[in-house]
Parts: structure tokens; C-alpha cells; sequence
């Protein structure tokens, strides 16, 4: 196949290798992170593709290849990725927000009203008004699924705002 070919054939999946990047990451910055990655090894090794073979399935093996590459390298870091839709940006403006929750209830009847959650519910929340990730939940909860450990902290988060309104209003 010469370079030309190459490179039209290439031209006519880049629209699938893009969606299929963002598939896989799940965020639009890294998809066009994994596309470049892609196009830069299809062209660095386009003398290794034999071209009575499909090039799309071969393009989405590299495609998938790096993909588990990076994962597992950020793995070894200690990176996590969290995919959920509850991303807060910290210094998100100039302008912040007075906060007087905590001039209206005391510290000790919010954790009265949590103490009184039931503990599957209790536990979960907790963990996760620490700091720690959908994903460290799970590890400290049994591995219950991960949609159990979310359901659990929504329907906490929500009994609590029932309960505060309640005894706030």
C-alpha cells in the first residue's frame, strides 16, 4: 500500500477512531489525547500493516492497545479517574460564595442527624464526605456495585437535606 493510500484510507476512519476514543475515555480532551496517540503509531508503523487486511479493526486494536497502556500507567501513578457526573472545580471564579450554614446549625446536631442514618447508608456518605473516591468506597465497602455505593450516597445526601429542612425550617 503506498503512503497515499495510507493515508486516505486512515482519512476515512478518523471520524470512527474519535468517537471510539471518547467512548473509551469518557472526556473530550483525553479522546483527542488518544486519537493523536493512535495516528502517530498507525503512521510511525504503517509499513507493519498488510493491506488485505482490515485497517479499521487494526487502527482500533492500537486505538485500545494505548488506551490500556495509559490506564495502567496511570494506575502504577496513583492517578484516578472519576467519571461521574458530581465534578466540582475548586477556584472556579473571583467570586466566592458566603456559606452561613454553619452560623445556622451546630456541628454537633449535623452529626447527630447523620448518626442517625442507618449505617449502610451512613457508611458510604461518610467515606465520601472525606474525600474518598467512588472507586475507595467500594474497596471499603465489601465491593458492593458501584451504582449501589452512588444510590446509597444520593439517598443519603437526600434524607439529610429532608431531616435539616425539617428541623431548620
Amino acid at each position: 500500500m503506498t503512503a497515499n493510500n495510507f493515508y486516505q484510507n486512515f482519512d476515512t476512519h478518523s471520524n470512527y477512531l474519535k468517537i471510539f476514543a471518547l467512548k473509551l475515555t469518557r472526556d473530550k480532551s483525553k479522546a483527542n489525547d488518544l486519537f493523536q496517540e493512535t495516528a502517530l503509531k498507525a503512521f510511525k508503523y504503517q509499513n507493519k500493516f498488510q493491506s488485505n487486511t482490515n485497517m479499521r479493526a487494526w487502527l482500533s486494536t492500537i486505538m485500545k492497545n494505548s488506551f490500556v497502556n495509559i490506564y495502567r500507567k496511570n494506575q502504577r501513578r496513583g492517578e484516578v479517574q472519576d467519571y461521574t457526573n458530581e465534578s466540582y472545580l475548586i477556584n472556579s471564579g473571583k467570586h466566592t460564595i458566603e456559606n452561613e450554614g454553619e452560623m445556622k446549625m451546630n456541628v454537633d446536631e449535623l452529626n447527630s442527624i447523620i448518626d442517625k442514618l442507618d449505617e449502610s447508608y451512613r457508611k458510604p456518605f461518610l467515606l465520601a464526605y472525606q474525600g474518598y473516591q467512588y472507586d475507595e468506597i467500594q474497596e471499603k465497602m465489601g465491593n458492593l456495585p458501584m451504582g449501589t455505593i452512588k444510590s446509597k450516597i444520593h439517598h443519603a445526601r437526600k434524607m439529610l437535606k429532608q431531616k435539616i429542612n425539617s428541623v431548620y425550617n
